[in-house]
């Protein structure tokens, strides 16, 4: 079991997902994004096989390694984690968010991030229930509740995954571990605040960041509603 913290002590970052950006300047978006407020990134690996889509391998996460020091928040939407965390882990990643979903025991996922000495999410699908996580929940750093179906970015925020997020929330508070609780999926200022609002901590934005005008306003905005939201959070 990971060490209790008190479940007054939450830390709500955004993480702009890099499959909004622009790849042909990749760089750029993220010294962008770093100089206006983001406090880790998100990059979503896709393998073809669990999602229909291809995308970042261990090779791009060492290159966005090298132009920032923010945390690296690795999303594993493939079937095979266990095959890939250790070359994601050397590459830079700080945090490894593997599916529920996938064919590899949950378990041995966990343990296998731990022993890289890295840390490590267990993510649902929306049609995944919390019970999935129950038995992972007091040695995992972070639980993701996805908001939309994984595989493909601009979709819209799927409003019935809220009391999954309350329900994850309640669940890590009264383990005392102190994991976060993450959102990702449409997620922009209106849909941050309700999120935040149902205790979420982590919040990936895509679209809302790159998807138009100045970057760090859009964070500046998305900040506002999420300490917003967080003002009136669900007890």
């Amino acid at each position: 079991m990971r060490p209790s913290v008190p479940s007054a002590i939450r830390v709500r970052r955004l993480a702009p997902s890099l499959l909004s950006a622009d790849f042909a300047a990749l760089g750029d978006s993220v010294r962008t994004a770093e100089a206006g407020g983001a406090d880790a990134f998100h990059l979503d690996v896709m393998d073809g096989h669990f999602v229909p889509n291809i995308s970042f391998g261990p090779a791009l996460v060492a290159a966005v390694r090298a132009r920032t020091r923010l945390p690296l928040d690795i999303h594993l939407m493939i079937e095979n984690p266990l095959q890939y965390v250790e070359a994601f882990h050397a590459a830079g990643g700080d945090t490894l968010v593997f599916h529920l979903e996938a064919r590899d025991d949950p378990a041995e996922v966990v343990r296998t991030v731990h022993r890289l000495g890295g840390r490590v999410g267990a993510a649902l699908r929306p049609e995944t229930p919390l019970s999935a996580v129950e038995s992972l929940a007091d040695r995992v750093d972070q639980v993701l509740v996805m908001s939309v179906h994984p595989g493909f970015s601009g979709q819209s925020f799927l409003p019935e995954v809220l009391p999954k997020v309350h329900a994850a929330r309640a669940l890590v508070d009264r383990l005392g571990t102190g994991a976060d609780i993450s959102i990702d999926g449409g997620i922009g200022p209106e849909t941050a605040r309700e999120a935040a609002r149902a205790g979420a901590t982590f919040f990936v934005c895509g679209s809302s960041v790159f998807g138009g005008g100045e970057v760090g306003a859009n964070l500046r905005r998305i900040r506002a509603s999420v300490e917003e939201g967080a003002g009136g959070a669900v007890r």
